[in-house]
């Protein structure tokens, strides 16, 4: 599913057409369409729109979708910390790794 399909799932769930999500999210009324196979949505925009269905950015997204900017997602941490073994001959643990994740995570999130 595209990140247009989940959208288009999740608002009918919650009774709301995409022009209605649209709508309270700020948005113009017929972006959400273009989703449809011809763009992907900004992190921004999927901000809004998952600010108006009460869910989790994420949500909106699947493993083929991405956002436009901001492409430094959690799973894109994920993977950047992965292949860290040690720092300055210091083995770097899951710990280690899940401090520095939720570092990264937070200030990302802040720094808007």
């Amino acid at each position: 599913m595209t990140a247009f399909d989940n959208i288009k799932k999740i608002s009918k769930s919650k009774g709301l057409s995409l022009q209605e999500v649209a709508k309270k999210a700020g948005l113009s009324r017929n972006l959400i369409y273009q989703y449809n196979g011809k763009t992907e949505p900004t992190m921004e925009t999927l901000r809004k729109i998952s600010k108006v269905l009460d869910v989790k950015p994420e949500k909106l997204l699947t493993s083929n979708s991405k956002p436009t900017s901001q492409k430094l997602d959690v799973m894109t941490i994920d993977k950047a910390l992965d292949p860290i073994t040690s720092f300055n001959g210091k083995p770097v643990t899951d710990h280690d790794k899940k401090v520095m994740k939720d570092l990264l995570v937070s200030y990302l999130k802040n720094k808007e």
